[in-house]
């Protein structure tokens, strides 16, 4: 994995810009440190900052492949999971490989089938080809979106980048945010709008999209999406396709020239993950794998059981460490930590997170990479199998995302000349309207299956997006590549027309998953009731982010409040949050995880000088 950054000017000459080139690809030190390169040629650039992971010697980038005459160069950011089913496709069809490295693939692969080349991957992966003859550049992302990628459009220039940081560092490019970026903020934040880049003149290449950029201009297309379709398999058929791809993806996902191990919190997710690599370490014969999990200091004697969250996670660890055999490190980390990370996480991720959710991550992936250098994690699955409350009853659910409750109570927060500017209840409904139009529809649905296919759309267009792109950037901020086996395309593309009764077996959220898993999993962890991502109950945590936010308080220079009522902010302190009825995002950011996401926007106000233009 690694970071990937370029440019592509007409006007100038790309040997004369390197100090731009260097300087911008400088931002991404911490996503590849093993290796700096940069590449120059007419009027292109490409900056690559690599972390190894496969051909440690070979897979050095940028790299150039010459095949009758004319030369292609790739950057890239990814892995691919089918590297030899392709070397062997390509070595029949003439092609010579010089390294073992998945790059080399990648881009043998474009040469052979050109922009089509996406369709053949199974992976994660954002890069771009510099296609010599045509004068070209054609750059894609994978389909889920695990691999992030920036890009920027000015007159006769085009920036990408793996992250915002990267662009931003470019002289072209300003600091600025509209009034849509800070709508983005207010009203949709931590998340995004699919293909929006929170400053003026920055987009995000959508996931499963592809772009080509030459003297004709730019041109952006879709070339992936869910069919839905009629599902014919028996529950017993389903439950064999479920595993036979999901134990294929994990398996696949296990292959590197370094360590590999797991995250494991004892849920069902990445408990079935760690069970198949367990089992297939032990196999091969490779020895235990290595498993972590994160607790919070004096979390034992401070944890509320609620309906989401309904047990910690201490016994369920236990018994998967003990059941499968692994090389287990429990990670505690202390309120105080927690809260200094919270200024750094936004400045990995460049926007307002998720509050000690992304800062407790970033500690953590810093954790494993004194161990690992890839690690195997459970994000997508309750995206894909339908685990959260608002897929049960769909219609229950208003047109609005079923994450975002809060938006009357975020509205109040704000000064009255930006509750009219923003129109934040038009902007998120806009957004959504949006959303739904795009998900793909099946004739003769009755109503309830049809909405509920909406709401799986939705999540993985935006909730499960911002969770890939908060794992991409924590772990990147902690130079650990982290893959998710639930991303894989097979697996979601099969069980996207699996029926909700079949999803739903035994009436348990994820039973489909559950019963694929029987016989791999022990069934006191098999039947566990989901619990989501731990978060800190620590009295310690609340009264440092209390104590940050009292000092933006009375700070005259305080960026938060040119936006924001001071003295409801000042309430929402004293009461720890609870005066701010709703979470602010998803089920469990409320309290000091909401005071902390405030002290976060003022803290990105700041640190990145955001200039707002009208």
């Amino acid at each position: 994995m690694c970071g990937i950054t370029g440019f592509v000017n007409w006007g100038k000459i790309a040997d004369n810009q390197r100090s731009v080139l260097e300087k911008i690809t400088d931002t991404l030190s911490l996503r590849g440190p093993d290796d700096t390169q940069l590449w120059t040629k007419g009027h292109t650039g490409f900056g690559h900052k690599r972390l190894s992971v496969v051909d440690l010697e070979g897979g050095k980038q940028p790299m150039s492949k010459t095949v009758d005459g004319i030369t292609y160069t790739i950057c890239y950011n990814g892995e691919l999971y089918n590297t030899e089913d392709l070397r062997k496709e390509l070595l029949k069809r003439g092609y010579i490989f010089s390294t073992t490295s998945d790059t080399e693939v990648l881009l043998t692969s474009y040469i052979e089938w050109k922009e089509a080349c996406v369709d053949h991957f199974n992976g994660i992966f954002a890069f771009g080809i510099w296609d010599e003859k045509k004068e070209q550049l054609f750059m894609s992302r994978d389909r889920l979106g695990v691999k992030p990628l920036f890009y920027s459009e000015k007159g006769k220039g085009f920036i990408f980048g793996s992250e915002l940081k990267a662009i931003l560092a470019h002289p072209d490019i300003s600091t600025k945010v509209d009034r849509t970026g800070l709508s983005e903020i207010f009203g949709l934040g931590p998340s995004r709008t699919p293909g929006h880049g929170l400053f003026k003149d920055i987009d995000e290449l959508r996931a499963a999209h592809s772009l080509t950029f030459s003297k004709q201009g730019l041109k952006v297309w879709r070339y992936w999406n869910m069919v839905s379709d009629h599902h014919t398999d028996t529950e017993e058929e389903t439950a064999e396709k479920v595993r036979e791809l999901f134990v294929d993806a994990v398996q696949r996902q296990l292959v590197a020239d370094v360590p590999v191990s797991a995250f494991l919190s004892g849920g069902l997710d990445s408990s079935a993950i760690t069970a198949i690599a367990a089992n297939y370490y032990r196999e091969k014969g490779y020895g235990p794998l290595t498993t972590f999990s994160i607790d919070y200091q004096g979390n034992e004697q401070h944890f509320q059981q609620s309906k989401f969250q309904p047990s910690s996670d201490r016994a369920w660890i236990e018994k998967m460490v003990e059941g499968f055999s692994t090389d287990h490190h429990d990670e505690i980390i202390a309120g105080q930590e927690l809260a200094v990370l919270l200024k750094e996480a936004v400045e990995v991720r460049d926007q307002p997170g998720q509050a000690d959710i992304d800062s407790s991550l970033l500690w953590f992936c810093r954790q494993i990479k004194q161990h690992t250098t890839v690690a195997l994690s459970g994000e997508c699955a309750d995206e894909i199998f339908g685990g959260y409350p608002w897929f049960h009853d769909p219609t229950a659910v208003g047109d609005n995302f079923p994450w975002i409750r809060s938006l009357d109570s975020r509205i109040d927060l704000l000064h009255g000349d930006w509750k009219k500017k923003l129109d934040l209840e038009s902007y998120v409904q806009e957004q959504y309207q949006s959303t739904i139009a795009e998900t793909p529809r099946l004739d003769g649905e009755n109503k309830v299956d049809a909405r509920r296919r909406e709401l799986f759309y939705l999540n993985m267009q935006w909730f499960m997006s911002q969770l890939l792109d908060r794992k991409d950037r924590m772990s990147m901020g902690a130079s650990l590549e982290v893959r998710v086996p639930y991303a894989d395309h097979r697996l979601v593309e099969y069980v996207w027309n699996v029926p909700w009764d079949i999803k739903m077996i035994n009436g348990h959220e994820k039973g489909i998953l559950r019963k694929a898993m029987e016989g791999i999993l022990p069934n006191e962890v098999l039947y566990r009731k989901k619990s989501p991502y731990p978060r800190t109950f620590q009295p310690e945590y609340t009264e440092q982010v209390s104590q940050w936010m009292n000092r933006i308080l009375v700070d005259p220079n305080a960026r938060l409040f040119e936006y924001m009522k001071k003295d409801k902010v000042e309430a929402i302190v004293k009461s720890e949050g609870k005066e701010f009825k709703d979470p602010w995002y998803g089920q469990l950011m409320r309290g000091p995880q909401l005071i902390a996401h405030l002290c976060q926007i003022d803290h990105w106000l700041r640190q990145y000088e955001v200039e707002v233009v009208d």
